[in-house]
């Protein structure tokens, strides 16, 4: 038996959800909260400001303080707990942070939840798991910095499933406990399979809300009722004005990627969500850089917040993948492409980036006419067409995908063995992004990057992140660092041009 499966109260108001999948009465379910989505519409309407004038007047407490430390974690020294942060390079902030937990049996998830997670194979908690659980179980709101790849997901949903276990059922009209924002439709339809994957046996019920596709799944899922709703801002702010469901149960929130969200301009959205949220929640903010405008978000959704890095805050990549920088002109880079495919192409996941939608379809076309088994993914192409290119891409039908950044965060494809960056992305931040999509999971991986004139800004923050990854600098793009050009248009194409190692 799971210390988490106690429930305190009211032993009626909740439910075992293994074995029940309907809903709850309306007086188990709903407390306080007004089932009627109709009635959220003034709250609604009210926007961004909102947060202010809500109090928690009317509001039914909730439970969302889990963690009982286990005896193993209990007895570990101070100079333990600071030694085994080095060793897995976890830095901590905020008051009263708890000891990270070194074996999943120091967590003390139920059974039922540790049955999915060893099936899937995992040995030991990730860093950001080992502190990250024993934070997030004790219901105070966190900032999460860690790179992607680094096991974040269940760092935050399986602390989801034991809150949305111990709160009161759901009743007809009721929205979800759990929100996750994500800023992509790829990454919410990743977020929800592992949702859905580790809350089956607890018969927690999960959708995903995003655009490009239409509604009427959605919102038939919204209506039947689910505990947790994965969602991109735009089209949850589209079902909550078309009053398809309510955040008024929300008590567990999660902004994921909230930097990359920040990027595509969803801040006004993502303001006018929390807004509409229960000031006593307890928000999950994750990050995978912490530039000012994502710390000037953070203060405003969080209240006395832990705070956990993984690695150090400085930009840095995955020291698992081999990067290699080619200095070439713009008219050498599809030779460039087809010389290096020849040589490295056996079969594995080749993932291409391109800087826009065209020159994504021009290269993939000329890549098919050449022979290449390429297909390419992009904003412009409808959901069932992303869904269709990403299952012919992970099944390995066609091994070379070429993608705009649309891709570069939240696609979760495994062995993808090589990436190259045909186009170098607008900031380094992206280009670390870029560049994890291989190395994933402890596996090795290999980057390669065309790197032009026109890119020459960038050259000196691109040393550092070389540097620090121990890899090797190609000596023009050194001098092209130190401001002394190293840009010569190599008229002779590839041959004898090469310097990848």
């Amino acid at each position: 038996m799971s210390r988490y499966d106690s429930r305190s109260g009211d032993p009626a108001s909740y439910r075992e959800r293994r074995s029940d999948s309907g809903f709850g009465s309306g007086g188990g379910g709903g407390g306080g909260y007004e089932s009627n989505i109709n009635n959220n519409k003034k709250e609604f309407d009210r926007g961004a400001g909102a947060a202010s004038t809500l109090d928690l007047d009317g509001l039914t407490h909730f439970e969302k303080n889990f963690y009982i430390e286990s005896s193993s974690i209990s007895s570990m020294t101070q100079d333990e707990v600071d030694a085994y942060r080095l060793k897995r390079q976890i830095t901590v902030e905020g008051k009263d942070i708890p000891k990270p937990v070194k074996e999943f049996r120091d967590i003390g998830f139920p059974e039922y939840v540790m049955e999915e997670v060893l099936k899937a194979g995992f040995v030991e908690p990730t860093p950001i798991q080992a502190q990250g659980w024993p934070m997030a179980l004790k219901g105070r709101d966190l900032i999460g910095i860690a790179e992607t790849g680094s096991g974040k997901t269940l760092a935050y949903l399986l602390p989801a499933i034991v809150h949305v276990n111990a709160q009161p059922i759901l009743a007809p009209g009721d929205g979800p406990i759990v929100l996750v924002l994500a800023p992509t439709r790829e990454l919410a339809v990743q977020i929800q399979q592992e949702a859905t994957k580790f809350g089956a046996s607890s018969r927690i019920k999960n959708t995903c809300i995003y655009g490009g596709v239409p509604k009427g799944p959605q919102v038939r899922d919204l209506q039947k009722g689910v505990e947790i709703v994965i969602a991109t801002p735009g089209r949850l702010i589209d079902m909550l004005e078309s009053h398809h469901t309510n955040l008024r149960r929300v008590t567990y929130l999660v902004l994921d990627e909230a930097d990359r969200m920040l990027d595509m301009g969803f801040e006004p959205q993502m303001k006018k969500i929390v807004s509409q949220i229960r000031p006593d929640r307890q928000t999950l903010y994750w990050s995978a850089t912490w530039p000012k405008e994502v710390e000037l978000l953070a203060r405003q959704f969080l209240y006395n917040p832990y705070k956990v890095v993984i690695g150090s805050q400085d930009l840095k990549a995955n020291h698992a993948i081999h990067q290699h920088v080619e200095i070439v002109s713009e008219n050498q880079k599809y030779k460039k492409l087809v010389t290096l495919l020849e040589d490295i192409m056996d079969g594995s996941r080749i993932l291409i980036f391109m800087d826009t939608k065209k020159g994504c379809d021009q290269i993939t076309r000329q890549l098919r006419m050449d022979g290449w088994p390429a297909l390419s993914i992009h904003g412009d192409k409808s959901q069932a067409e992303r869904d269709w290119v990403l299952s012919e891409f992970k099944a390995g039908k066609s091994p070379i995908m070429t993608a705009t950044d649309v891709a570069a965060r939240g696609l979760d494809v495994k062995d993808v063995k090589y990436v190259i960056n045909y186009d170098f992305p607008g900031s380094l931040e992206d280009y670390v992004h870029r560049i994890g999509r291989t190395g994933r999971a402890g596996a090795k991986g290999t980057a390669y990057t065309f790197f032009t004139a026109a890119n020459a800004r960038f050259a000196k923050e691109l040393i550092v992140i070389l540097e620090e990854a121990g890899q090797k600098v190609n000596p023009e793009l050194a001098k092209m660092g130190r401001g002394q050009g190293g840009f010569r248009d190599r008229g002779r194409g590839l041959g004898g041009g090469r310097s990848w190692n």
